[in-house]
């Protein structure tokens, strides 16, 4: 009799991107999404938590950011010379990843971040990103799509506001502003505004303290995924200019909240 085949195992794809300790132990639970079933819709709200800079982590980070600008490393995944401890401290990313400009892929597997930085539009040579399992990960910054070369990305997109799996709600964006004068921009609060610092326009580069703000989602195609994208911009008329979402999609920006009408989910 001969001997049966041997099983298909399949290979794990981001073994090296884990890091010390596997990936769970570095992250807090989400409960944002349901990643198997859609709900009615509610109301959600921004992760509040701030970056604590004190943290070692994030001393450790910010180190290791200037060590891929000053060697020109082409591949950056810093969280795997983190402990578990450091990389569940890190819940965004210093600015200071403006001056990866030889990255071109960004690897961030199983992070605790929740939101990424609008400076990772100068990352002008990114052509991968891979924030996979990074699930309290639900939107992205405008200014992601100012990298023109980003061709790949591995997102998990049931976690994701929108998403056309599940199609969870969008949290509702304040009114918009013709002025700033009454709103301190460097010191936000993150539940409210999904940032706690806001400096320029996202789509004219503007600063915001020239001008107003205004608040919107869009869905886009960024990489091979279609992710939900905060726009800070500084008057309606930079609104006026965002590009047209993808079928299947909110049609326009939109301020979200409940109200907001999405497609239908799809289950299959």
């Amino acid at each position: 009799m001969e001997d049966e085949a041997a099983p298909h195992l399949m290979a794990n794809l981001w073994a090296d991107a884990v890091g010390e300790g596997g990936y769970m132990a570095s992250r807090e639970i989400c409960r944002c999404c349901d990643q198997h079933k859609a709900r009615s819709p509610r109301v959600v709200r921004f992760h509040a938590q701030r970056q604590d800079t004190a943290s070692s982590g994030w001393q450790r980070l910010v180190e290791l950011v200037e060590e891929a600008a000053a060697d020109g490393r082409e591949v950056f995944q810093p969280l795997v010379e983190l402990s578990p401890t450091e990389r569940r401290q890190i819940v965004t990313l210093p600015p200071t990843i403006a001056k990866l400009t030889d990255v071109k892929h960004l690897v961030l597997y199983g992070s605790n971040l929740v939101r990424i930085p609008p400076e990772i539009g100068a990352m002008t040579n990114l052509e991968e990103f891979t924030p996979y399992t990074s699930h309290r990960l639900h939107w992205f910054p405008y200014e992601l799509t100012r990298c023109r070369q980003l061709k790949a990305s591995t997102v998990s997109t049931r976690s994701l506001y929108g998403n056309f799996k599940i199609r969870p709600p969008f949290p509702p964006l304040q009114p918009g502003r013709a002025s700033i004068r009454d709103l301190d921009i460097s010191d936000l609060d993150p539940k409210v505004w999904g940032t706690d610092v806001i400096q320029a326009c996202s789509v004219c580069s503007r600063p915001i303290a020239e001008a107003g703000l205004y608040q919107v989602w869009i869905s886009l195609r960024v990489g091979t995924d279609t992710l939900p994208l905060l726009v800070n911009a500084c008057s309606p008329a930079c609104i006026d200019t965002l590009p047209i979402p993808p079928d299947g999609y909110v049609p326009t920006p939109h301020t979200g909240g409940s109200g907001i009408a999405q497609p239908r989910a799809d289950y299959s």
